[in-house]
């Protein structure tokens, strides 16, 4: 769940491109600007990218307000504390740069005014007054040497401490995108998957298939074997089902005992085929007790699967998912439905009745 991969040579690059930027709007330099910027000029977040077209149109600039309700709209999951740090460490690095641009532009102006100094006195002043001169401008040239060279230093650490911070953005992304129990993503990593997902969707290609899977008879589980039974119930079908995806899939618990597998380039033949396949190792799976090594009874999920229909929200295609788990559940459970286009209704079930 890495989203910023830039190497430090980009970053500096997008670093350089979102200052610019930053410098024309109406809110102070703060790493949740830095953020909405960053992932502008980097072309990572569309819809961000979208929503700041529309703000900054007829040069219209962000405010405060505006650029934190961006920010919690399209970008944020940071807690509280990263955020803190982040912003520290970002007003670390641009108190060093402007420093040490001031310290360079200091001693440019002073070499610009020591050479137009040396170039006036060329015309006036004997032979050795103008070898003293030359040896005041080599003296000055020196020093700007230095400045430029402290400068060109300060932006190799400033490019290190940005990766830091990036690095730290990207755990703390992670952490707050991941299900504490499973280690799958969790609803709201799901949400930003999807919502990415279907901003990149070429309207002429096949969108994307999505799963839900909910355990049967949940609640009994729970009120037969306890709650810590439940949850190693959930964490064995979590274990299936990141057996099952790769590349681009993206599985996540969505709530309690219910489950999403998006499938950015499966068409719904596949998905159905996968569902059926993830349905049928649970079904032979069994989970025993930890003390006893009781072999529990079995444990079954049941499936709907729907392909997305170009123009559809992303609440709409839940909608159409969930209607298709919603038939396997009172179908008899353990059972894959495959959701028809448009919401006309599910298909026929595949699977066992139990």
């Amino acid at each position: 769940m890495i989203k910023y991969k830039e190497s430090v040579t980009q970053s500096a690059e997008y670093l350089r491109l979102a200052l610019p930027l930053m410098t024309k709007q109406a809110a102070a330099f703060h790493p949740l600007s830095y953020a909405i910027w960053y992932e502008y000029v980097a072309g990572i977040n569309r819809p961000l990218k979208a929503a700041v077209d529309e703000q900054t149109a007829n040069g219209a600039v962000l405010n405060e307000a505006t650029v934190v309700s961006l920010y919690q709209k399209f970008i944020s999951e940071l807690d509280e504390e990263t955020a803190t740090r982040v912003r520290a460490g970002f007003q670390e690095v641009l108190a060093g740069m402007s420093q040490s641009a001031a310290e360079a532009g200091s001693q440019a102006s002073q070499f610009g005014s020591a050479l137009e100094q040396w170039t006036e006195d060329m015309g006036a002043a004997p032979i050795g007054g103008l070898v003293g001169g030359l040896d005041k401008l080599l003296g000055n040239t020196r020093q700007m040497q230095g400045a430029i060279s402290s400068l060109n230093k300060q932006l190799d650490d400033s490019q290190q401490k940005i990766e830091q911070l990036r690095i730290e953005v990207d755990r703390a992304r992670e952490d707050a995108l991941a299900d504490g129990l499973t280690g799958l993503v969790n609803r709201k990593g799901f949400d930003l998957a999807l919502d990415a997902c279907l901003s990149s969707c070429d309207p002429d290609q096949r969108g994307p298939s999505l799963l839900m899977t909910d355990i049967d008879h949940f609640k009994l589980v729970n009120d037969t074997y306890g709650h810590l039974f439940g949850d190693k119930v959930i964490k064995a079908v979590s274990q299936i089902l990141k057996d099952n995806v790769k590349g681009k899939d993206t599985a996540a618990r969505y709530g309690g005992e219910e489950f999403v597998i998006l499938l950015p380039d499966t068409p719904i033949e596949g998905a159905k085929s996968l569902a059926e396949k993830i349905r049928s190792t649970i079904e032979r799976s069994r989970i025993r007790r930890t003390e006893t090594n009781e072999e529990i009874a079995r444990v079954t999920v049941s499936l709907g699967v729907a392909a997305y229909c170009p123009g559809e929200s992303a609440t709409e295609f839940i909608q159409r998912v969930d209607s298709a788990l919603y038939e396997s559940k009172h179908g008899g459970r353990n059972l894959v439905t495959l959701a028809a286009a448009g919401g006309k209704g599910a298909k026929p079930a595949v699977g066992n009745k139990k």
